[in-house]
């Protein structure tokens, strides 16, 4: 069994679609599995991810690099905060929001705090989701180490996590604004409508075409005026081909 048709059978067995990813990384990172593993094949490997629910954990975990911190990259946040929210909040007042590729949450329990800050009282729905189960059901504890809350203010640690341990526990206040489910992008259908949809760090791992793809059904998630919000290693070089116009470094918009 070579590459084309492990990656063929993944998709069969386990409804998990990997021709989207660009295939010299991914295939080095389950290479590198395999080699610690000491599986001599692609066919044997598969048969063990089909018979062993923690080693397909550890395969997921490998593939999709679940990094995420709160207010990931500060300056830009504080860009989302003073810039892209408050005239999305004058318009739309009660915020539709899609976090995709959220891994254990940091990203929309962010938004959140930055909405329960800005719009007090505001009937928003954010929207967190991710393929990995594992991930999501880290986001729904809500613990996190240091490293995760480094650049969170002193203030808002004190007004919005308590000490767990060698942790910190996010309080229910924010932890309810969210709702967390599992979603394959390269296959599953979007839900549409969204005035802010975040997508951060993710994209890069794909195919340039599977990039437009994605940008594209972004697009079509987004309500009229809403806007898309990407990481910082990554430029949408075709955003006018795809209709989107840029309103500041990392952030395009659905024109009303």
């Amino acid at each position: 069994m070579d590459f084309a048709e492990f990656k063929q059978e993944v998709h069969r067995r386990f409804g998990l679609y990997l021709d989207g990813y660009k295939e010299p990384q991914l295939k080095r990172r389950i290479d590198s599995l395999m080699a610690v593993l000491q599986v001599p094949d692609y066919a044997a490997y598969l048969n063990l991810l089909a018979g062993d629910s923690q080693q397909w954990q550890r395969f997921i975990d490998k593939i999709t690099i679940n990094v995420s911190e709160f207010f990931r990259n500060p300056e830009i946040f504080a860009r989302l905060e003073k810039e892209i929210l408050p005239p999305l909040l004058a318009t739309f007042h009660n915020l539709k929001v899609w976090s995709a590729g959220c891994a254990d949450g940091p990203e929309p329990y962010s938004v959140a705090i930055l909405l329960a800050e800005l719009a007090p009282g505001g009937r928003h729905q954010i929207q967190a989701t991710d393929i990995d189960p594992g991930a999501l059901a880290a986001a729904r504890r809500a613990v996190y180490g240091e490293r995760s809350v480094q650049a969170v203010t002193p203030d808002r640690q004190a007004r919005y996590f308590q000490r767990e341990g060698e942790g910190f526990r996010l309080r229910e206040q924010i932890r309810g604004m969210v709702n967390f489910r599992q979603l394959d992008l390269l296959k599953d259908p979007y839900g549409s409508g969204y005035h802010l949809l975040i997508c951060r760090n993710v994209v890069i791992y794909f195919t340039a075409a599977t990039q437009n793809e994605l940008y594209r059904r972004f697009y079509q998630a987004l309500a009229p005026g809403g806007v898309l919000f990407i990481g910082a290693t990554e430029s949408l070089f075709q955003y006018r081909e795809l209709g989107y116009e840029k309103i500041a470094p990392w952030f395009y918009r659905r024109p009303a």
